[in-house]
């Protein structure tokens, strides 16, 4: 739906010019006052003249709108006597003016506010952009560190494959030395059997020779008691023989020689010691000698396996340090592993705990940040708001001084796109009412107001205002 009113200049005859308006009432000449009572009524499309009334054309286009009715109160003459309360009238005018002016000053204020709170919000959202970047540097930064942690995971991990192998062959090695340790003592305990039946046996070679050496003693001393026994008997048969001398004869003219039978009985008894004795000693000997040689032997061999049984202990110890150190080394790492799989896991629940956070700070200043465009955008909308009212008090300042000054020719054209309604009213004043809105007009010239939405217009002869919401409104003077 759209109304168009199009008003051409008219020039004023009022010999003296209105110095202040109100929205109650408007002065279209020295004697002319029309209040807003007297204004107020339904959607009218005349034009008043000073003087007199002609029916105007109203033009309305729209579909589904109610028809038009005129009141017909709006078509008696107006009263044109003078006002008594007309400087009682312009006092309050003129306070209306300060406090419009006290208003558009505050309206400044808060246009130079909003702008600094633009320029905040701006340096905010570069702020947040240009922290954009190091979140993503941050994120690099730990997944960085926890390749780092895996690697090294890794590195351990093979660290202790090779330990564990090493660590196999040691104790197949500790095995090894440990069969042959045990051989060893079998092999010492069979040589020490060995040892001990040889030491029988020379025991029993000894004892055996010591039997012997006292058998030949006993002999020795048997053949020498003997000889005593057999020199006495020699010596008393001699010197009973020297003391009697017996002649024997015999017809066998044999004769007992004793002397040869004890050299022989002797001779035979010392041969036999001798041949013993040699034997003795010979096997003594032998067996000493064998006894000496196996002893020897034996003694190289256990001297031999202490020393081997010495070596071995030593390399067991060894062994068992270094296989004590490899069991602290392998404790260490696993420590460390499970420390580094721990920190590794503290860290990347730090770090998603972080990105929740940032994740959660970029949602939180992203609404923040919508928050305040659509605050922006409302603050720009009243701003262009206050921008139009600003430029509205503009020209009916400018409307007001060219009144003020004399004739005035202006050409107001008025467009509003939207539900709305509109009158042309000339000298003496118009009204126009539609869609929720208000508007006025009055002036020496020809003015007209149309509103489309909830808001308000004033018209004069030198220009125009209006204030419209949800509408198009579009205005030229000329």
């Amino acid at each position: 739906m759209s109304v168009t009113i199009t008003r051409k200049s008219v020039r004023s005859s009022s010999a003296v010019p209105v110095r202040s308006f109100s929205s109650r009432s408007f002065t279209a000449g020295p004697a002319v006052r029309m209040s807003a009572a007297s204004a107020f009524g339904t959607l009218s499309g005349s034009r008043f003249g000073v003087g007199g009334m002609q029916r105007g054309p109203v033009t309305v286009s729209g579909g589904g709108i109610a028809a038009v009715t005129v009141n017909q109160s709006l078509l008696t003459p107006l009263n044109l006597d003078i006002d008594p309360d007309i400087q009682q009238v312009r006092k309050e005018e003129k306070e209306q003016i300060k406090t419009l002016n006290n208003r558009f000053a505050s309206f400044i204020d808060k246009v130079r506010f909003l702008e600094q709170q633009n320029k905040m919000l701006e340096t905010k959202w570069n702020l947040l952009q240009s922290q954009q970047p190091q979140r993503s540097d941050l994120r690099g930064l730990f997944e960085g560190y926890v390749g780092s942690l895996r690697r090294q995971l890794e590195g351990l991990s093979q660290e202790r494959l090779r330990l564990e192998a090493e660590l196999g062959s040691m104790e197949g090695l500790v095995e090894d030395f440990k069969n042959k340790y045990e051989e060893e003592i079998n092999h010492r305990t069979e040589k020490e059997n060995e040892f001990v039946l040889l030491k029988k046996d020379v025991d029993e070679a000894y004892m055996s020779k010591v039997e012997l050496e006292s058998r030949l003693e006993s002999l020795t001393d048997e053949i020498n008691f003997l000889r005593q026994l057999y020199d006495e008997e020699l010596r008393e048969m001699q010197s009973q023989i020297s003391d009697t001398s017996v002649v024997l004869s015999m017809d066998n003219s044999r004769s007992l020689d004793l002397d040869s039978i004890i050299a022989e009985v002797k001779a035979q008894y010392e041969d036999i010691a001798n041949r013993s004795r040699l034997e003795a000693e010979t096997w003594y000997q032998s067996k000493y000698e064998e006894l000496q040689a196996t002893a020897g032997k034996h003694g190289d061999s256990l001297r031999d396996t202490k020393a081997e049984i010495s070596e071995l202990n030593r390399v067991i110890q060894r062994l068992r340090a270094e296989i004590e150190n490899v069991k602290k080394q392998c404790e260490t790492i696993q420590s460390s592993i499970a420390d580094a799989e721990q920190r590794g896991e503290l860290a990347l629940k730090d770090a998603r705990d972080k990105l929740t956070e940032l994740e959660t700070a970029l949602k939180k200043a992203k609404a923040d940040l919508a928050q305040q465009l659509r605050e922006y955008q409302e603050l720009m909308n009243v701003k262009l708001a206050l921008d139009i009212e600003i430029a509205t008090y503009r020209k009916l300042l400018e409307g007001e001084e060219c009144r003020m000054s004399g004739e005035c020719q202006s050409n107001v054209s008025i467009s509003v796109v939207g539900g709305s309604s509109s009158i042309g009213g000339g000298y003496g004043g118009g009204l126009c009412l539609g869609g929720g809105g208000l508007g006025f007009g009055a002036g020496s010239g020809r003015g007209s107001c149309s509103t489309g939405g909830a808001g308000f217009c004033y018209s004069l002869g030198g220009g125009g205002f209006g204030i419209l919401k949800n509408s198009s409104v579009s205005a030229r003077r000329q």
